[in-house]
């Protein structure tokens, strides 16, 4: 069964400090705490003295029945521009923040280019393409969101 490639790019305008808001997403371990969607983060490897190299193993759920549940490896960080890193388990590529300071507001976009190694996802993907598309866009509408309201302060795009 071949995989199926997913590639998404979503984007967000939140009226906060770009250090606020990269500082949520970089402690992606409290997630659960604010991100709807994420049901557990485990830590498997701290990130080294540069902050990268960690390996974190993340269970979503969102509006479709099912989970997925996959590892990261922090392959780059530069501090309030972007993190970068590798995807492996259920899910294989690769998922890209990057912040912008624009005014009052940043604008974060996350681009996420993966592979499905679950067999069913991949069997039934030219009927359920859509379906997980808007289930992508719903889990990251919640995490815009749940950073607004951790933050305290107003999502201007989603």
């Amino acid at each position: 069964m071949m995989q199926n490639k997913y590639s998404f790019i979503t984007k967000w305008q939140i009226v906060a400090p770009v250090e606020q808001v990269w500082d949520a997403i970089y402690q992606s371990a409290e997630w659960p705490n604010w991100w709807k969607g994420v049901l557990a983060v485990k830590t498997i490897e701290e990130n080294d003295d540069r902050g990268v190299n960690g390996i974190s193993e993340y269970t979503w759920k969102s509006i479709l029945p099912y989970k997925l549940t996959f590892k990261m490896k922090l392959m780059e960080c530069k501090k309030y521009e972007n993190l970068s890193g590798i995807a492996f388990g259920e899910l294989e590529g690769e998922g890209r923040w990057l912040f912008t300071q624009n005014g009052s507001s940043c604008i974060i976009e996350y681009h996420w280019n993966v592979f499905t190694n679950k067999k069913w996802m991949n069997y039934f993907s030219f009927l359920l393409k859509p379906a997980f598309k808007y289930n992508h866009d719903v889990v990251m509408r919640w995490g815009a969101e749940g950073l607004a309201k951790k933050l305290n302060t107003r999502l201007l795009q989603y």
